[in-house]
């Protein structure tokens, strides 16, 4: 009967050790940072198609890209972006899970046009933050950029890969 305590003592803290190493392995990974690609150039445009701002875009056009976005990253700089590049335009819905900085989303038609801007989404939020219109393209920024920049709807973007 004791070894049968003992066996079972073993294996119940062998879980529990178990248990703690996959806790520390996704807080590793959580922790680890996760640089910027510079894999492009972005030029949000006015509606005479003068520069407003140009920055560096990180490109998101393949299913883990797009689904991973930004989340995990602790900051971004202000003169870089994310560019999320779809097969089809149609409704968008981006949300902040795992997602730890604050961001601007900005929903762009295939005509490459601004249809709206969603501002200071929060961090960690799992809301859904939809399109007011079918888009092609979604470009995330730091909080508070589109306001700072005067952005609006109806302005353009146009961007070159590297």
């Amino acid at each position: 009967m004791r070894i049968y305590t003992i066996l079972i003592g073993f294996f119940c803290l062998s879980t529990l050790t178990l248990q703690s190493c996959k806790k520390d392995k996704k807080h590793e990974l959580i922790s680890t940072k996760i640089e910027f690609k510079h894999e492009g150039n972005l030029s949000l445009l006015d509606s005479t198609k003068s520069v407003i701002k140009e920055i560096k875009i990180e490109i998101a056009d393949n299913d883990f890209e797009q689904q991973t976005g930004l989340m995990y990253r602790k900051q971004m700089d202000n003169n870089n972006g994310m560019l999320f590049v779809f097969d089809k335009s149609e409704i968008k819905s981006f949300y902040m899970k795992n997602t730890y900085i604050s961001l601007d989303i900005i929903y762009i038609d295939a005509n490459s046009t601004i249809i709206n801007i969603v501002k200071k989404a929060e961090p960690l939020n799992e809301t859904s933050l939809y399109s007011d219109a079918p888009a092609k393209y979604v470009l995330e920024i730091n909080a508070g950029l589109s306001e700072k920049w005067g952005l609006k709807k109806g302005n353009k973007i146009s961007f070159t890969k590297l």
